[in-house]
């Protein structure tokens, strides 16, 4: 048969292990949500300077 006690400071302890490991990936996977935002702007830069680069040869 299992223990009735369980001891309270095993649990505290593994949750905050598991609350520190999700601050830790969470703030980690910031820098990655902006990439898609700077790879939109660098195409638009592009695209900016080929229809200029058109009409001034044009």
């Amino acid at each position: 048969m299992s223990d009735p006690q369980i001891d309270p400071a095993g649990n505290t302890q593994a949750f905050r292990a598991f609350a520190h490991q999700q601050d830790t990936e969470a703030s980690t996977e910031q820098p990655s949500s902006r990439l898609p935002i700077w790879i939109a702007a660098g195409a638009a830069v592009v695209v900016i300077l080929a229809v200029v680069a058109y009409l001034l040869v044009r």
